[in-house]
């Protein structure tokens, strides 16, 4: 490593360490030893530390353990230290660096000073796991963590624009000679969030450690790796978190400091200034701190010394493309016009054809586009009418394919989609409108899309729009006769009327040893997949994440074991698991990878089961918030008692069938209820307890032990009359 580097790094760390040790010392002075800290919602304490040293510091005290650590390792003396990828003076700084910095902003947030203004701050669990099929699905195959700023407002927007449109989880920060590309951003009217891909989280340096512990949860979340796994945490961010750098303006002693912690995950560090680099590999994939001065290159760059595999969809329309526009919001002062909702008429509708009877890439517009509407009208009516033929196409895929144009329309900087069928809301943005946007693009990216992620089962694609009022209404009655064909012929699929389960293997990229085997009445526990999802993909990319399992010998008809489940699930699973039950939290239940949308858990003194949702941060009864439920039951576990699922499962006649079902569920969160809704007043009116849903507690019921017991009592809930689940 470079002397000059090393030296920065040494320095900065030993600032940081400084820092750390006199906010440590004001705490403990003013709050004593005794008192709690802890960043908001999260299971994994002060994260860093407890993956890399096993620690779950919950106190002033306890923190002062970590610091102690991270001092012996700043380099003076050598001395037996945590593992590292070697053992360079510059790492062992970086370390400690993190683990500094943890202290510095857990601090912060016991005096109120984080999240810092327009900044996220600490990225909670929660988000984490939210984001899991997109981490594994490749519409975020990488992150960017940006510090500094750039030499212009056009210039950061452009590199920001840049990452977007490779589909790049964006964290930006930091400062660079008093100015932050936050700033910068918020200056040229540039949209941050979760959901446009582009997150602030704090503008010093210090704080870039908000995505550094945010990728060090991945290992414990998703890889199934325990709390003072040091080493193996570490190379498991090196080898499954592709996470890189990017330094705008000048480097100083801090940035080098952060930079060589984040060269120990195996992040490497990309400059727009003339700094020393480091090109030989082994800690970093390939080179871990290079310079590029051609802001046109530097996104490339970050790229291809990451190795992050990117795919960018390039479709001839003027704006720009990709998922990280998918959460992008049009408001009403940003509207140039609207289609459907509550203004106007609009569906989308897919449906299969014999390739003779349409034409490949025919695109018509039956009626007036956007640029034609009189002065002052807003909306339009809009019907979609998209026919698609192929040799490998089925009747049962249309839904599935009419799901993705959520997605395709999102897409498109500028455009808001919402809803699907004849409840669809579409927005355009006046500056979409602006830069030549108009409705038939949004045609030809339909067609693109198609073509490109369903080109093995579509053959050709053609594509009718009508915005006149008399045209959509005519259509509209076609469309909702095919809607319900299409209701009446999935809803009497079962487990037992197909042959073949499939199994979704997306997030072994971070989960190895998971496997969800999907069937017609059981969910991904991500819920974004079902049966005829994974059936079609599967035909759309037989070496793709979704296999077929033929069903063969049941062994156990109550519990749902099969011999070929079991066989698959031991080889996929790396030899880890023996036996898998489809219908069972308390038999060799199925496990779970991490981005599961619910959690369920025997409650063993109320011989029932209670389950809790990601979005809900309460306590419940079983004495666990969902966080904390959530790091024992993750990673490709097998845990009897405890089962990810998705939300939608609760709604199935196989829901946790071989244990006694919905008599069995005795708690669960409000917001969770009314969700399913008139779903989950079908099932317990069809199994012959229309009152269950009011004997099922929620928060404002009970949220310990004690209290649910007291109303499951009053209210005679069936599960206390159940035969005992243990």
């Amino acid at each position: 490593m470079s002397k000059i580097v090393a030296a920065a790094a040494i320095r900065g760390a030993r600032v940081i360490a400084r820092e750390a040790e006199e906010f440590l010392n004001k705490a403990l002075k003013e709050h004593g030893p005794d008192a709690r800290i802890g960043f908001p919602e999260t299971a994994f304490f002060l994260p860093m530390a407890n993956a890399l040293l096993g620690l779950e510091v919950k106190t002033l005290k306890e923190a002062g353990n970590v610091f102690n650590y991270a001092k012996g390792l700043l380099p003076l003396e050598p001395k037996e230290k945590l593992w590292l990828p070697y053992l360079g003076d510059a790492l062992d700084a970086g370390i400690a660096t993190l683990l500094c910095e943890e202290i510095i902003t857990v601090l912060r947030y016991l005096y109120k000073q984080e999240p810092q203004t327009d900044c996220n701050g600490f990225f909670t669990d929660t988000i984490l796991r939210s984001l899991g099929i997109q981490l594994v699905d490749g519409r975020m195959p990488g992150f960017a963590a940006i510090l500094g700023a750039a030499p212009t407002n056009e210039i950061a927007v452009s590199v920001v624009r840049q990452l977007q449109e490779r589909n790049i989880l964006i964290f930006v920060g930091s400062s660079s000679g008093g100015r932050s590309i936050i700033d910068q951003l918020k200056e040229s009217g540039v949209e941050m969030g979760w959901d446009n891909y582009i997150v602030p989280y704090g503008r010093d340096t210090i704080s870039a450690i908000y995505p550094l512990n945010w990728a060090i949860r991945s290992a414990m979340t998703f890889g199934g790796l325990k709390a003072g796994q040091g080493k193996k945490c570490l190379l498991y961010t090196k080898e499954r978190v592709f996470a890189f750098g990017l330094t705008l303006g000048l480097v100083d002693d801090l940035k080098y400091a952060t930079g060589a912690g984040a060269i120990n995950m195996g992040f490497p560090i990309i400059a727009d200034t003339d700094i020393p680099e480091i090109k030989p590999s082994g800690i970093t994939t390939y080179e871990a701190l290079v310079k590029e001065f051609d802001y046109k290159k530097i996104v490339p760059r970050c790229i291809e010394v990451r190795g992050v595999r990117v795919k960018v969809s390039k479709i001839p329309i003027p704006v720009l493309y990709g998922a990280a526009f998918e959460g992008e919001r049009v408001r009403r002062e940003q509207l140039y016009c609207e289609f459907g909702g509550k203004s106007s008429q609009a569906f989308e509708l897919i449906s299969m054809r014999d390739s003779s009877q349409i034409e490949d890439g025919k695109i018509e517009l039956v009626g007036p586009d956007i640029d034609q509407l009189p002065e002052k009208v807003k909306s339009l009516p809009l019907g979609i009418l998209i026919e698609v033929a192929g040799r490998k196409l089925q009747k049962d895929f249309e839904p599935i394919l009419e799901r993705q144009l959520h997605r395709f329309f999102n897409y498109c900087m500028g455009v808001m989609h919402i809803g699907q069928r004849d409840m669809n809301w579409i927005r355009i943005s006046k500056d979409a409108f602006a830069k030549g946007l108009r409705v038939k693009h949004l045609g030809i990216v339909l067609h693109a899309m198609i073509h490109e992620e369903f080109g093995a089962i579509a053959d050709k694609v053609q594509i009718t729009i009508f915005t006149k009022e008399e045209d959509v209404q005519r259509e509209l009655i076609k469309a909702r006769q095919v809607y319900a064909e299409r209701d009446e012929r999935l809803g009497g699929m079962t487990d037992e009327s197909v042959d073949t389960f499939y199994s979704c293997e997306l997030c072994q990229s971070f989960a190895p040893n998971h496997i969800c085997v999907i069937t017609p009445e059981k969910v991904g526990l991500c819920g974004a997949y079902s049966w005829l999802d994974t059936k079609a993909a599967y035909e759309i990319a037989p070496s793709g994440g979704n296999k077929p399992i033929p069903k063969g010998e049941c062994l156990d008809p109550v519990n749902g074991e099969w011999a070929s489940v079991n066989a698959y699930v031991s080889l996929r699973s790396n030899r880890t698991l023996e036996r898998f039950s489809m219908y069972s939290i308390v038999n060799n239940p199925s496990t779970s990878c991490g981005c599961f949308e619910c959690i369920m858990a025997v409650i063993p003194e109320a011989n029932g089961i209670m389950i809790v949702h990601r979005d809900f941060s309460g306590m419940t009864p079983c004495g666990m918030t969902f966080t904390t439920l959530a790091g024992s039951v993750g990673g490709g576990i097998q845990t009897p008692g405890f089962l990810g699922v998705g939300k939608i499962y609760l709604t199935s006649k196989k829901f946790i069938s071989a244990d006694g079902g919905l008599r069995r569920l005795i708690w669960m969160p409000k917001e969770l209820k009314e969700l399913l809704g008139e779903k989950l007043i079908k099932r317990v009116q069809e199994i012959g307890e229309p009152d269950l849903l009011e004997k099922i507690a929620d928060e404002t019921i009970a949220t310990t032990s004690e209290e649910l017991m007291l109303f499951l009592e009053k209210v005679k809930h069936p599960a206390l009359t159940l035969p005992p689940l243990f």
